[in-house]
């Protein structure tokens, strides 16, 4: 039982990377108030727990009932996350959300559905709860060897989840820190960044794609 626990908890920490989150978390939400951040991370790690609980409870079930490869929904993930990767880099996100010419109220025009969307994707899908997260999550499931070992998956869940979220509620002093220019230089940064993550998840999902139906991957 100790041996499990302790692999999940290592290969958990490592998938879902709480410390790893918060600059992700600061160049996502810039120009949120304080407000508007503490409700987009509560709702992220929220929205976060339910999907990796269900996954650890009923995924293994449920991806095979759909018919839906884990290398499918990594793909998928992928390309997701390029398209938030491209609006980071060129500030398109910034650009839909003007209301006026002066920059400080472009920065500041988030509204309740903004918060809402930006929480659930990219924050709990995919960065937290992602391809990873969930294909480790099912994988140590299905594992357990007890009940007991289940519960115990879900408590590990759960702490690393308030973890992200305890990281995300000091991004709001970490952003004061960089100002204006630290943002859009860190931006742009975890732009490409995310961008190569995007792609290196299209590529593992390809890869377990060719090697499940037997030819030789290049």
């Amino acid at each position: 039982m100790g041996d499990y626990l302790l692999n999940a908890l290592v290969t958990l920490a490592v998938t879902i990377d709480p410390i790893g989150l918060a600059p992700i978390f600061v160049a996502l939400t810039r120009g949120m108030t304080d407000l508007q951040r503490r409700q987009t991370a509560i709702r992220a790690t929220l929205t976060a727990t339910l999907i990796l609980f269900a996954f650890a409870l009923g995924g293994e079930k449920l991806i095979t009932f759909l018919g839906i490869s884990i290398p499918a929904f990594r793909i998928a993930g992928g390309l997701l996350l390029f398209w938030i990767a491209f609006e980071m880099v060129f500030e398109r996100r910034d650009k839909r959300k003007q209301v006026s010419a002066d920059r400080a109220l472009e920065e500041s025009a988030f509204d309740a559905e903004d918060v809402r969307h930006l929480a659930i994707f990219p924050l709990a899908i995919p960065l937290i709860s992602g391809p990873g997260a969930i294909s480790a999550t099912i994988l140590i499931a299905s594992g357990a060897p007890d009940t007991l070992g289940l519960i115990g998956l879900l408590v590990i869940v759960a702490l690393l989840v308030l973890s992200c979220l305890l990281v995300f509620m000091l991004a709001g002093p970490l952003d004061r820190v960089l100002g204006d220019t630290g943002r859009i230089v860190l931006t742009r940064l975890l732009g490409v960044l995310l961008s190569a993550l995007s792609v290196q998840f299209v590529a593992d999902g390809i890869v377990a794609i060719v090697r499940a139906s037997g030819l030789p991957a290049a």
